[in-house]
């Protein structure tokens, strides 16, 4: 049976799952800890500051943005890290398509949270643990990418060993 690629697979969903994890922790202390400092904060802030109805003390414009997109980024990643790697030990064609199909979401949602970053980045000043999430997104953006590529690859083995038996 063609499984050459299935250990570089799970290994990348693996990595995944440990960088989503990281990605969620610190996207949920950034919700709770903004949660927790806007009434104080924000009541004297002008009009379009309170619009926004979390207050990020830290940071700047695009840290609500970014903490957001990466508390979702970093739950469908991890639930795409646990289904990923239920579908990898199936390890036929049906199961690497909806790995690959939650892969792509996954690594889409990603790539809007590392957008979204690198504005921050970009714009200047952010503490030392919105760095971290920065950092993270953009490996994970890559690891990601690197998940898909080894799904394709594998369904690609799977589609040419099926082909000869035929």
């Amino acid at each position: 049976m063609a499984n050459g690629g299935k250990p570089t697979t799970f290994f990348f969903f693996f990595v995944n799952l440990f960088l989503y994890i990281i990605i969620t922790v610190i996207a949920s202390w950034a919700v709770n800890h903004g949660i927790e400092e806007t009434l104080e904060q924000a009541s004297v802030l002008s009009i379009p500051a309170k619009l926004f109805p979390i207050y990020y003390p830290f940071g700047n414009t695009a840290t609500g943005y970014v903490v957001i997109l990466s508390l979702l980024a970093g739950v469908v990643g991890f639930t795409t890290s646990i289904t990923g790697m239920s579908n990898a030990a199936q390890w036929n064609t049906s199961d690497l398509y909806a790995a690959s199909a939650s892969s792509l979401i996954s690594w889409s949602l990603t790539l809007l949270a590392m957008g979204f970053a690198c504005k921050e980045i970009h714009i200047g000043w952010s503490g030392s643990t919105l760095r971290v999430l920065e950092v993270v997104l953009i490996i994970v953006s890559g690891t990601q990418l690197l998940v898909m590529i080894a799904i394709h690859a594998g369904i690609e083995e799977l589609s040419r060993y099926d082909g000869r038996r035929v």
